[in-house]
């Protein structure tokens, strides 16, 4: 049966697809350019990304509150977006690592300003035969993008001998194309101005599946450092720059083929059959890069650890669309995503701490075992979806 994409869900998918085209031409380089071109260490880009991620989690909940408090959810998605496009300026302009830190601390907030509202649209955009295969396509497109944006920095850093900086300076193009389509984007009119919903982070509110279910994601999370750590992994086995892009493409492609396919199985199996595979190869991605001393074998585990996001990303966000009401929507995605990137930001300060302490391999032990412990969770799991059992 043919699936019809609403204008909304193409329209936000190109501008994500946009931006991960920017982001993706950085994000590769940056734990590189900050480790060989400015000279901080392992240690300092884990706390790097782990501030990122903690100043993102601040906003997310509030952003996500004020959406729904006044029911609109274009201007906080433009202007998370836009913060993003700056971002890239200051990252481009650093000549010190806290300089980076900032430029990484706006590019979260924006992320921070239009997550909640971004997904809410999103949902309201779904019926309940096809969150799944929408939520799919949407990180389909921004994936795209993130083999697209590597792939770019590829080229440039052949053409141009390495000159990462230029890479870093070209990125902030596309970022600022991205807005452009917002001209376009259609809220649905409500009926009511405002919402009833109040400002919290207590989660005594929701439904008892999704408590575990958060329970489960904070556990993982604690595990799942930033991604900088699997390509500085890599460089760590030997593999040159341009060949540690490649890989990381490689990772993306697979993301990006795989993630709506992902959503309609999803739809017809059940999330949660979905979501636990997810998981579950995670597990064996990164016990991999625990224990794999062959620069070769890189390859592999990169193009596998794109399955395990493409079975995750937005399935997960499916499963939460399931278990609450649109129009509590950016308050329970931003509360979700906020509490979650609070043991993300551990995650990476954690990882980096145990890179430079202990071992490169401790970091991916360590988030083996947090992963394997809410997968006990994630098993106990009853969602509403049928399928699912």
């Amino acid at each position: 049966m043919r699936r019809k994409i609403p204008s909304t869900v193409w329209l936000l998918s190109l501008v994500s697809f946009l931006n991960d085209i920017a982001s993706e031409m950085l994000y590769p380089i940056l734990p590189i350019f900050l480790t060989q071109v400015l000279g901080a260490s392992v240690f300092v880009v884990g706390i790097i990304e782990g501030v990122a991620e903690g100043c993102a989690s601040l906003f997310k909940t509030g952003f996500g509150y004020w959406s729904d408090r006044l029911q609109k959810r274009k201007s906080f998605v433009v202007g998370g977006y836009g913060a993003s496009a700056i971002s890239k300026v200051i990252i481009a302009l650093s000549y010190s690592w806290p300089v980076v830190l900032v430029g990484r601390i706006v590019d979260r907030m924006g992320k921070g300003a239009r997550t909640g509202a971004r997904d809410a649209l999103l949902l309201e955009a779904t019926d309940e035969t096809n969150k799944g295969f929408i939520f799919g396509f949407h990180r389909s497109m921004d994936s795209a993008g993130a083999v697209l944006g590597p792939g770019i920095a590829l080229v440039l850093l052949w053409a141009f001998h390495n000159n990462i900086r230029l890479v870093l300076y070209l990125a902030i193009i596309p970022a600022f194309l991205a807005l452009i389509f917002f001209v376009w984007v259609k809220e649905a009119k409500k009926h009511v101005q405002t919402s009833t919903t109040k400002l919290s982070l207590s989660i005594k509110n929701f439904p008892p599946q999704l408590k575990l279910f958060l329970l489960g994601l904070c556990l993982f999370s604690l595990g799942n450092s930033s991604d900088s750590f699997l390509i500085l992994r890599a460089q760590n086995l030997g593999l040159s720059l341009i060949l540690v892009i490649s890989a990381y493409i490689v990772y993306n492609l697979v993301y990006a083929l795989a993630s709506t396919p992902a959503g309609i199985i999803a739809d017809k199996i059940g999330t949660k059959k979905v979501f636990i595979t997810g998981i579950i190869i995670f597990v064996l991605v990164y016990l991999g890069f625990a224990l794999n001393k062959s620069g070769s074998l890189v390859w592999l585990l990169f193009g596998v650890y794109g399955f395990y996001i493409a079975l995750t990303d937005g399935v997960s966000k499916a499963i939460i669309g399931s278990l609450i009401s649109k129009e509590q929507a950016g308050t329970a995605y931003g509360a979700l995503t906020t509490i979650t990137s609070a043991f993300t930001l551990a995650a990476s300060v954690i990882g980096g701490f145990l890179w430079s302490a202990v071992a490169p391999s401790a970091t991916f032990i360590f988030a083996v075992v947090c992963a394997l412990l809410s997968l006990v969770i994630f098993i106990g799991i009853r969602t509403n979806d049928p399928k699912s059992y």
